[in-house]
């Protein structure tokens, strides 16, 4: 048991955002492998409500040739990730990470044109030789979305255990339409995110990068343990 702990830790904190990647091919195989390992995500009623679309080779660079080109036209609804005023404390993190993010790049925050080409890069799947996208049908209720954000997490370390890296990416919703089109999704299916799998290019800057969290006081509140002692025995 005491292994398990200690494995499933490295699985949890080897997790990262990759975004730059070596073209090493990921075999079909251990694609079912991950996503039927992370099928055992939990869902409200056991709905299940995601969909997910594995891209590799031409149908991959295919999609990514169309993106790239709506990217560059620029004429598609500006994104809305977030709503117009973040939350101060949120607002600050994303802050924190954008100034550590293109620091990591060596593209000036003033620079939009550098800032747009490395946008462009998540069209590509930042490189890796496997692209994600992540669906449900868009008349469920955001506690579906949470159901859907959990197989994604699972996805991810799902991934960890065969040694590939991950990079989930919410960029792809602003091309609703057209991944609707090429993918040819059943009416009313909506894009979550898209994710990057492959093995990380460990050369590339970008991926030294280090986001800090924050520590569990900051955004935990527990109630009641003062009448255990933490000293409580659990066996291995």
């Amino acid at each position: 048991m005491a292994e398990a702990r200690l494995e499933l830790e490295r699985l949890l904190r080897s997790r990262r955002s990759v975004r730059a990647f070596v073209p090493d091919p990921v075999r079909r195989s251990q694609v079912l492998e991950i996503l039927d390992l992370a099928s055992s995500a939990p869902s409200n009623s056991n709905t299940q409500p995601w969909r997910v679309y594995v891209l590799a080779g031409e149908a991959k660079r295919a999609l990514s040739a169309e993106l790239a080109s709506a990217h560059e036209a620029d004429n598609f609804p500006p994104p809305a990730h977030f709503p117009e005023m973040l939350p101060e404390k949120l607002r600050s993190n994303q802050e924190e990470f954008g100034k550590l993010y293109y620091a990591a790049l060596g593209i000036d925050r003033d620079d939009r044109a550098g800032r747009t080409r490395q946008t462009g890069k998540n069209y590509d799947f930042f490189g890796a030789p496997v692209g994600l996208i992540f669906t449900l049908d868009g008349r469920l209720t955001r506690h579906s979305w949470l159901d859907c954000g959990l197989f994604v997490q699972n996805v991810m370390i799902a991934a960890r255990i065969p040694g590939f890296d991950t990079c989930p990416q919410v960029s792809f919703v602003r091309y609703q339409t057209l991944i609707a089109r090429h993918l040819r999704f059943a009416e009313g299916e909506v894009v979550a995110c898209g994710m990057s799998m492959g093995h990380a290019d460990s050369e590339a800057p970008v991926n030294a990068m280090r986001v800090p969290r924050e520590p569990v006081s900051a955004f935990a509140m527990l109630a009641g343990f003062e009448d255990w002692p933490d000293d409580l025995t659990r066996p291995d």
